[in-house]
């Protein structure tokens, strides 16, 4: 199930929302060795370089446990078990921030599709998150929420050498919150089973779904699903706190004739 909107208007323009959006198109095409260039002949050579981005900037459990980054001869040992040169991208640096990384992480993806579904969630929920937590809290409950899921993946991945990218752990924060908030605030789902269906779910029903479908992600498959149950927790815990103080939720809008449950 994909979310595409929701029934739910701002009375304000969600600046920070849309200012973590910009910012990860921009890293993703401008920062990222996302796409071959004069350097990179192939795919596979593109790949071991991205790869090799992510082992010098972004958050590993290995790091973060050890309290250290990751010496040249153990990202050298590391890359030629993934198949890849240890002569791809530059040299590991000693200077390497591990607290740092884990900011880092939250605006690094894997691919286009990892960073549009990730952007697509951020938007349809975190621009009601932004206006009722206000922007200097929302920012700080992004971040918290961010870093949140990256300790709860390294938690159960503690000697994990494999970089963590992606603002997942973030948005489900953000979407942890909407459920507390907005619990029956309608969503307009696109649903893929068998058939291709629009439809307009509760939020409490779409978000729980997804809650639970964390649970059933294939362990090795490369999806972090701690983070997003670890972020997804603390949105809730933080949406709890926020309710105590926001203005009434304001009243569903939608279309009589929508299927609606």
């Amino acid at each position: 199930m994909i979310p595409l909107k929701d029934y739910n208007p701002t009375r304000t323009v969600p600046v920070v929302t849309l200012a973590l959006i910009v910012a990860c198109v921009v890293v993703y095409f401008l920062v990222q060795p996302t796409f071959p260039d004069d350097a990179v002949q192939s795919v596979e050579s593109a790949d071991c370089t991205n790869f090799r981005f992510n082992l010098d900037n972004a958050a590993i459990p290995y790091e973060i446990t050890e309290g250290r980054p990751m010496t040249e001869p153990e990202a050298e040992e590391l890359l030629d078990l993934v198949g890849c040169s240890p002569s791809e991208g530059q040299d590991s640096s000693p200077d390497k921030s591990v607290v740092l990384a884990v900011l880092y992480s939250m605006f690094l993806h894997g691919g286009f599709l990892h960073l549009g579904g990730n952007m697509l969630y951020l938007w349809v929920f975190g621009n009601n998150i932004e206006e009722v937590a206000g922007k200097v809290v929302y920012v700080v409950f992004y971040v918290v929420a961010g870093a949140v899921g990256t300790l709860a993946h390294v938690a159960l991945n503690v000697d994990s050498p494999i970089p963590l990218v992606g603002a997942s752990g973030a948005i489900a924060g953000v979407m942890g919150a909407y459920l507390v908030l907005f619990p029956k605030v309608p969503i307009r789902t696109l649903i893929m089973f068998f058939l291709i269906m629009l439809r307009d779910i509760q939020a409490r029903w779409l978000l729980g779904i997804w809650f639970i479908s964390q649970f059933l992600i294939n362990p090795n498959g490369g999806v972090a699903w701690a983070a997003h149950v670890g972020g997804f927790v603390f949105g809730v815990l933080g949406g709890l706190v926020l309710r105590a103080r926001r203005p009434p939720e304001p009243k569903p809008q939608y279309a009589a004739d929508r299927p609606y449950f």
